[in-house]
C-alpha cells in the first residue's frame, strides 16, 4: 500500500466511522476506486485505522472512563449484546451479503429512514438529553435496532442513532451514545481480525500503518466534535439526501 493510499483511507475511516453513512461501505466502494484489492495485508491496515477511532473516542469521552460511570457502560453493554451475538452467529452469512448492490439499497434505503424520522421528530417529545439519562430499557432497543447495522451499506452508526431517537433520545445525545457504541463493536470486530490476520502486521510496511492511524484518529476526533457542532443546529436530513444520492451513484456506475 502507498502512502496516498493511506492518507485517503485513513481519511475516509475518521470521516464516515461515526457519521451515520456507513464507513464499510465507503471503504468499500474508495479502496476499489483506488484498486486496492482485500488481500489480508488490507485488512490488517483497516483493522489499525479502526483502532486509531476507538481511541479518538476515548480520547474525546475520557471524562466518562471513571468508576463512578459504571452504570453508563453497563447500558454500552446492553446495546452490544444484540448485534454481538447476531453477528457471531451468523458471521458467513453476513459475509456473503456483501456486494456494491446491497451496499447501495443500503444507503438509499437509510436515507428514506431518516428523511422519515425527521418528519415526524419532535423536540419536546425526546426529553433524553444527557448521557447519564439514557435508560436500560432504552439502551436494549437501541442495541436491538443497531443489529441492522449488519446489512452492508446501513451505517452502525445511523442504525444506533435511529434507534436511540425512536427510543426518545434528542439528537445530539444519540449521537453520543452511538460513538461509545462504537467501542465494544469496533474492538470486537477489530480483535477478531487481529487474531484472524495477526501474521500480516508483520509482513506489513510499518509506515502506511503509522500514516493511517494517525490520519485516521485526527479527523475522527475533528469529526466528532464537528458532528455534534452540526446537531445543535441542523438536521439528520442533508445526511438522508446524501445516502440517496450516494446510493443512487453506486447502483449507476457499478451495477
Amino acid at each position: 500500500m502507498e502512502i496516498y493510499q493511506a492518507i485517503i483511507l485513513g481519511i475516509i475511516e475518521g470521516l464516515t466511522e461515526f457519521l451515520p453513512i456507513s464507513s464499510t461501505g465507503h471503504l468499500i466502494v474508495v479502496s476499489d476506486w483506488l484498486g486496492l484489492q482485500q488481500t489480508d495485508q488490507n485488512t490488517a491496515f483497516e483493522v489499525i485505522i479502526q483502532l486509531a477511532a476507538i481511541f479518538a473516542v476515548i480520547f474525546n469521552y475520557r471524562e466518562h472512563f471513571r468508576l463512578s460511570q459504571w452504570p453508563l457502560w453497563t447500558k454500552v453493554a446492553i446495546a452490544f449484546i444484540p448485534i454481538g451475538a447476531v453477528g457471531f452467529l451468523f458471521s458467513d452469512v453476513i459475509k456473503a451479503l456483501f456486494s456494491v448492490e446491497i451496499v447501495a439499497w443500503g444507503f438509499i434505503v437509510g436515507g428514506l429512514i431518516f428523511l422519515l424520522l425527521e418528519r415526524v421528530y419532535k423536540e419536546d417529545e425526546h426529553k433524553t438529553d444527557d448521557l447519564n439519562k439514557i435508560s436500560y430499557k432504552q439502551a436494549a432497543w437501541i442495541g436491538i435496532a443497531q443489529v441492522f447495522a449488519l446489512v452492508p451499506g446501513t451505517s452502525r452508526a445511523g442504525a444506533s442513532i435511529v434507534g436511540g431517537m425512536l427510543t426518545g433520545l434528542n439528537r445530539k445525545t444519540s449521537a453520543e451514545f452511538s460513538f461509545l457504541l462504537a467501542l465494544p463493536v469496533l474492538a470486537a470486530a477489530s480483535g477478531y481480525d487481529f487474531l484472524k490476520h495477526y501474521q500480516e502486521f508483520a509482513n506489513s510496511s510499518f509506515t502506511p500503518l503509522a500514516v493511517g492511524f494517525v490520519v485516521s484518529f485526527v479527523v475522527a476526533y475533528a469529526t466528532m466534535k464537528l458532528f455534534l457542532a452540526f446537531l445543535q443546529r441542523f438536521t439528520f436530513n442533508a445526511f438522508g439526501i446524501y445516502r440517496i444520492l450516494f446510493g443512487v451513484l453506486l447502483l449507476t456506475l457499478f451495477v
